[in-house]
């Protein structure tokens, strides 16, 4: 699995919940997840969660870090395990630093403030997941909180990008692992 922090600003608008995006626009071949900074604002003919589209949630923050992951398989049910599970794999790296944080489904809070949104999908030929994180909780349509609020540095959010990241794969590195040692039974 590839890991990969874009160095520039990108815009999140929803767009890049497409087949090989990562591929298209980073050359990464394979199961991915790119990582980037940069603001959301997400219009509803570009939103996948019929939920907040039927509510009319928009989805906007100023700044945030975005992980986009692919996996090249069809199973959602699955793909949404994966993102319980990246989501768990950030609130355990988010408190090595001291946070105190809460999980609800696919989302992080801090005291009853939302730091994250998600989402996963399936597309012709892959399953993809967005997670972003507040890192100003500026502009956002919901009581949020950013990583600079809770004390992260800005100028060390490619090095949070870069743990996380690397703390997925060896999560997915040790179920293929798990799920090749062992013999079947009857």
């Amino acid at each position: 699995m590839h890991f990969y922090f874009a160095p520039q600003i990108l815009q999140y608008d929803g767009t890049q919940l497409a087949s090989l995006w990562a591929y298209r626009s980073f050359g990464l071949l394979g199961n991915s997840i790119v990582a980037f900074r940069g603001p959301c604002c997400i219009q509803f003919e570009h939103m996948v969660d019929l939920e907040d589209v039927r509510n009319q949630q928009p989805i906007y923050g100023n700044d945030m870090l975005h992980f986009i992951i692919e996996h090249f398989d069809h199973d959602l049910e699955k793909t949404i395990l994966r993102q319980r599970l990246f989501i768990t794999v950030v609130k355990e790296v988010l408190e090595e630093k001291g946070y105190k944080l809460v999980r609800s489904g696919d989302d992080l809070y801090y005291q009853e403030r939302k730091l994250s949104i998600s989402i996963a999908t399936a597309t012709p030929v892959s399953t993809i997941i967005h997670t972003a994180l507040n890192i100003s909780a500026e502009n956002t349509p919901v009581p949020a909180i950013g990583l600079i609020e809770l004390g992260w540095p800005a100028e060390e959010v490619a090095k949070l990008a870069e743990k996380i990241g690397l703390s997925y794969i060896k999560e997915m590195e040790g179920i293929q692992r798990a799920r090749c040692k062992v013999k079947g039974v009857r």
